[in-house]
């Protein structure tokens, strides 16, 4: 899982247009996106942000085991970007 995860990171690194598969912005939120793993069956997000539009800053990340993205875990990227902002 963690070498399928780096592997993605440094796609998204390297790869000037990433494909939407790997990397995409979550609907309803202002700066949120997602990278999404996947390792056999399992999948994996990990939400992210932008600062200054080109560092990527991960949030958190979870085990997605159904159709529709939990919304607690859509809060606490929300928070974790917000004490970010607060913080810098």
């Amino acid at each position: 899982m963690q070498r399928k995860i780096e592997w993605t990171f440094n796609l998204i690194r390297v790869t000037p247009i990433v494909p939407i598969k790997y990397f995409k912005h979550l609907e309803g939120t202002k700066a949120l996106y997602e990278v999404r793993v996947e390792v056999g069956s399992n999948i994996y997000r990990i939400f992210t942000f932008f600062d200054k539009g080109n560092l990527v800053v991960l949030g958190n990340g979870f085990q997605k085991k159904s159709q529709k993205t939990p919304k607690q875990e859509i809060e606490k990227a929300l928070k974790i970007m917000e004490e970010y902002e607060n913080e810098k």
